[in-house]
């Protein structure tokens, strides 16, 4: 019987990973400090003999080294995330990512355990090759602009990871997750899905930041983690970087639009500057489209789920926390 580590797995992605492992017969254990996770995301997993969680941080590197040690696969999903987070809270992220991912890696690497270390497309930063690859330069902005502490932090991780592949051999494999959505994420951290369900199911503006015309690929939860499990437990896949996504594009209006409609709303769009949403120093890509032909040629990896089903999706969930 395996068993799995998953950090940050009170977290939206963690807590369906979460689940499917258990389904699937695994001993899971979960860390989070639930900063931007949520207990009720544990719900369905709690009850489960074969799940144990620590409310606890990352840094805790003794409860962390012996939670490693009793592993045999880690998934480390702890992070910052959301652009809000991220601009409010720049030496939270900075700290959490890079020092979080050291331990995580130093104390695999002690035990030679499996690991997926969770990076983001962000690491592309202002890249202008369309889609996105992974052996792409990354192109990140001035240090001035705090947005790209989040992306740079990521890259380190990964750099980080890699160095631990070649130095100690640790089997990890990195994964740069583009926009992932469902059910139980929040819009709290600026997510934007589930932001404008919400405005649309209380039938108010549809806040669209910039002009609406730049363009986003979605990613359903129960895909990415369906991916994640295929790299955890394929070889060829130890000492590489995949994108896990989806490559189906559309513009932040065009998304708008589509949950007015499917949400049956009376909402109108209204579209907010950059500076006046964020702040004057806030930076913005105008296309993030994964190439998936890495990640298909090693696990075969086809998305089921399309935009629509997407936002069918988080209205349901949306309207039954409503209810």
């Amino acid at each position: 019987m395996t068993h799995t580590l998953i950090t940050g797995g009170a977290g939206f992605i963690g807590s369906h990973l979460a689940e499917q492992l258990l389904d699937a017969g695994h001993t899971v254990t979960v860390i989070d400090d639930l900063s931007t996770g949520a207990i009720e995301n544990l719900d369905a997993c709690r009850a489960n003999p074969r799940f144990h969680y620590h409310i606890d941080t990352i840094m805790h590197y003794s409860l962390m080294a012996e939670l490693v040690d009793r592993a045999d696969e880690i998934y480390h999903l702890a992070a910052a995330v959301g652009v809000r987070l991220i601009l409010d809270k720049p030496i939270h992220t900075i700290s959490t990512n890079i020092r979080g991912s050291e331990i995580a890696l130093e104390l695999a690497a002690r035990k030679g355990r499996r690991v997926i270390i969770a990076s983001t497309s962000e690491v592309y930063g202002k890249g202008s090759k369309i889609p996105f690859g992974e052996e792409d330069d990354l192109v990140l902005g001035a240090t001035s602009r705090p947005r790209w502490s989040y992306a740079c932090s990521k890259a380190i991780d990964e750099f980080l990871a890699l160095a631990y592949h070649r130095e100690h051999d640790l089997p990890v494999v990195v994964v740069r997750l583009f926009n992932t959505v469902g059910p139980r994420q929040t819009g709290r951290y600026g997510m934007v899905i589930p932001r404008f369900v919400q405005q649309a199911l209380a039938g108010e503006p549809i806040t669209v930041y910039g002009d609406g015309t730049q363009t986003r690929s979605f990613g359903h939860v129960l895909d990415v983690v369906k991916a994640l499990r295929g790299l955890m437990n394929e070889p060829a896949a130890v000492g590489r970087v995949f994108n896990v996504g989806n490559d189906g594009e559309i513009s932040m209006a065009d998304l708008a639009r589509l949950i007015v409609k499917k949400a049956q709303s009376t909402s109108e769009l209204r579209f907010i500057p950059f500076e006046e949403a964020y702040d004057e120093n806030f930076e913005d890509l105008q296309r993030r489209v994964p190439d998936l032909s890495r990640i298909r040629a090693i696990i075969d990896y086809h998305p089921r789920f399309g935009i629509e089903e997407i936002v069918e999706q988080v209205i349901a969930y949306q309207r039954g926390l409503n209810a």
